[in-house]
């Protein structure tokens, strides 16, 4: 056999390599990452274990009091939660670690928080969820306990509100 009818082998070995590094990284940016079997302490002592929240597409929101970010989207996520909870949809917000627990419940009352808050008071959740530090930052999560997307900042609501609407139909 001549080289010039084995040229290709190399070329086609070297496209089947880069064929597979694609599919390899296709298959992980679209494989969603369950979400933790994490227990929630709720601000009135409740937990709020992952049963409680299967087969119900759920917003864990990491934040804290001391977040002006966090403070500034608050009144949406609450429109958000009122808007899909009739729906189906269940809202954790996780205060961080290092907030004050008083300072959380004031928030909640003042604020009239109408969705379940919970205090990471060992930061468990937050090591949980992929070492959660910065505020706010929400994962929405589907009907089967994948996690389908991380925001970290205010999320863009009307970005969010369709993936919602597209999780609580499925």
């Amino acid at each position: 056999m001549s080289t010039g009818s084995r040229a290709w082998i190399k070329p086609a070995i070297a496209l089947a390599v880069i064929a597979g590094i694609g599919f390899t990284a296709y298959q992980s940016l679209n494989k969603h990452q369950s979400a933790p079997a994490v227990t929630f302490l709720g601000i009135k002592g409740e937990k709020i274990t992952p049963e409680s929240l299967k087969g119900k597409v759920v917003m864990v929101n990491f934040w804290a009091t001391s977040c002006t970010t966090c403070v500034a989207e608050m009144p949406e996520m609450v429109e958000t939660y009122n808007k899909y909870k009739g729906q189906g949809l269940e809202f954790v917000a996780v205060a961080m670690k290092y907030d004050a627990p008083n300072y959380v419940v004031n928030f909640t009352e003042t604020r009239q928080l109408p969705f379940k808050v919970a205090l990471d008071v060992t930061g468990d959740a937050a090591k949980a969820y992929g070492d959660v530090s910065m505020t706010p930052t929400t994962f929405v999560i589907d009907k089967d306990g994948n996690i389908i997307k991380r925001y970290v900042g205010k999320p863009e609501f009307p970005a969010l509100h369709a993936l919602l609407e597209k999780a609580l139909k499925g």
